[in-house]
């Protein structure tokens, strides 16, 4: 059995740790202490009050701490205006990814994923947002690629909410295996479902596992495709696996670089 060759570590609520492969890679001696969720109460997915937009107003200083630090020049205030908006902005960079590909596009919706999840922003929250500009028949305007030229609007399909939104909670669950500190949450309420939780925390885990103990940039996809077995009784295609890791793997660059830029 799999599960046999695996160690885990005790998971506390709001506490999340690596989890050892230890047939791959040798254990640890000592696992880092990760990431906890703040105790401040802040939910984007809830409607705004008053109260929040006074928050909101409070966390700019932290939110441009957060561009800096990230390097997120592409993204405008206007993106950070309300939920609705935070959802655009990260769909829009979703669809950049899938339609242009490159590292540099992966990065920005990295980018905005990341600071989705400093604001407190919830994978639910966001979908929600998404559906209703679905149903609504809402489009949404493409970035604008570099040089200039027209932009092109396209409508939301539920397939991309799906798929657009795994990423975005493989995006939150790798922040959840990184040491502290890495980002700061500005709301108690989990990021992503317990479900989503139990399906993906141990992908992420193994990842960041070799990525901080052995300085590791790649794996060998047969052994996530394990882990998916382990877990969820079936394994996606080598292919898929191989953009799941390459996604984690750049979202701890993105927040936990290892080695100097370039």
């Amino acid at each position: 059995m799999l599960s046999s060759s695996m160690s885990y570590i005790s998971i506390r609520p709001y506490s999340y740790n690596i989890q050892v492969f230890s047939n791959k890679f040798p254990r640890p001696c000592c696992i880092p202490k990760m990431h906890s969720i703040s105790s401040c109460k802040f939910d984007f997915a809830r409607p705004w009050s008053h109260g929040m937009w006074r928050s909101l107003s409070d966390s700019i200083s932290t939110r441009n701490h957060l561009l800096h630090r990230f390097h997120i020049n592409a993204l405008s205030d206007e993106d950070f205006k309300s939920s609705r908006n935070i959802a655009k902005s990260i769909f829009r960079r979703y669809r950049n990814v899938v339609d242009r590909g490159g590292t540099e596009n992966l990065k920005e919706f990295i980018s905005a994923g990341v600071n989705a999840y400093a604001l407190g922003c919830t994978e639910e929250g966001l979908r929600k947002e998404l559906i209703d500009m679905k149903e609504s028949g809402t489009e949404i305007e493409g970035l604008q690629i570099h040089g200039g030229g027209t932009t092109v609007k396209f409508k939301v399909l539920y397939e991309e909410v799906r798929e657009c939104m795994l990423w975005l909670s493989i995006v939150f669950i790798t922040i959840l295996c990184t040491p502290q500190p890495t980002v700061v949450r500005w709301s108690s309420t989990p990021p992503v479902s317990d479900e989503i939780l139990q399906q993906w925390k141990g992908f992420c885990a193994i990842i960041a596992n070799a990525y901080y103990m052995r300085g590791m940039a790649w794996l060998p996809v047969k052994t996530l495709q394990l882990e998916q077995m382990a877990v969820m009784g079936s394994a996606e295609e080598p292919s898929v696996v191989a953009s799941r890791m390459r996604l984690v793997f750049s979202t701890l660059e993105v927040v936990s670089p290892q080695w100097p830029r370039v």
